[in-house]
Formats: structure tokens, sequence, C-alpha cells
């Protein structure tokens, strides 16, 4: 095994964009979104959070308690952020189902209606100066919301919780990168 510190990616920077469900999807890393993916702009220091909860139930054979098996029954990923730039189109993702409108005047008013279903495609951003890791989720929705506090001294946040589901292929998410090492040990590489 090598040990190669060009290997080693830290998420410098990066963001997230959300689109309706069935606008083109991303091919690979670095190419263009399609023009109907709308940016969300800052994320707070803490980054996007990506989790997996898998839950296995073990299969048990009568002959001594064994565990002989296990299944897997459940497989679950989230992705967790907090959007800090305040704009309509973070609103709008943070209350599913209402919709920022012009106040008849010179402002903007959003008529915040019960929490519904608003299922979504979304791209993640990752960037690590010339490396970009995109992860692309093509049917997913806002599933779980955080406080919003006011307070002096710090942004106003929206925390967002995006549960991805399977697409049309079965897919829970892709992943693209213009990282070579992502190659490394399975097309011949060392």
């Amino acid at each position: 095994m090598a040990l190669v510190a060009s290997e080693v990616d830290v998420a410098i920077t990066g963001e997230m964009f959300s689109a309706p469900v069935g606008t083109t999807a991303p091919t690979n890393a670095s190419a263009p979104l399609d023009p109907a993916f709308i940016g969300h702009g800052y994320c707070s220091e803490d980054g996007v959070t990506e989790a997996w909860e898998d839950n296995v139930e073990n299969i048990v054979a009568w002959q001594n308690a064994t565990v002989v098996r296990a299944a897997r029954t459940e497989s679950l990923v989230t992705f967790q952020t907090t959007l800090i730039q305040n704009r309509g189109s973070n609103l709008e993702l943070y209350h599913p189902g209402s919709t920022m409108e012009t106040d008849g005047g010179s402002g903007w008013m959003l008529e915040v209606k019960p929490a519904n279903s608003d299922p979504r495609s979304f791209v993640i951003n990752v960037v690590d100066g010339n490396t970009l890791m995109r992860f692309y989720l093509g049917n997913a929705e806002v599933t779980e919301r955080g406080e919003i506090q006011y307070a002096n001294g710090q942004a106003i946040g929206y925390q967002v919780t995006i549960t991805a589901y399977p697409d049309a292929d079965g897919n829970l998410m892709v992943k693209y990168s213009t990282d070579a090492a992502w190659g490394t040990d399975i097309a011949g590489g060392s």
C-alpha cells in the first residue's frame, strides 16, 4: 500500500444546487450544469455532511443461536447543511411548498404554508484546488429543518437535511470526480 499525500482531499469550498426532478443530470464532475439548477450560495463553516444510516437484521440459526447471516433492511443517505445566504431560493427550500412573491410594492413576501413534499434534483460540488467532486441526487427532498436563530453577531442560517430516494435508474446518488486517484487500484493503477 502506497502512502500518497496528494490523494488526501480537503473540502476547501463548494456549493449546493437544486432543480426540478427530471432536469438534465450532470454526466461528469466539471461540465456546466443545466441552467435550471439554482445555486444556494454560502453554507456555514460546517460545510455539508453526508450521513448513511443502514439497518441490518441478524439471521440467527436454531443451532447454537449462531448468527449465520445479516440482511440489510434499510439504507438511507442524507446531506445536512446550513445555508447562510439569505435569498428567496433558500427560503423556499427551507419552507417546502411556499413560494417567494413580490409584496406589490418594493419588497418581497413569503406566505409560509405547512411543509409539503417538494422533491428536487440536487448537485453538491466540493472543490480542493483543481480537484472537483460532484454528487448528484436525482430524486431528493428536504426532510428535516433546524431552528433559525436571529442573533447579533451571527449569520441567519437555514439548516436543512436532504434525503435521497432512488432515481429512475435506482441510484440514490452518483459521485463524480476529476481526481485521478479515484481510478488508482481500479484501472491498473498502483
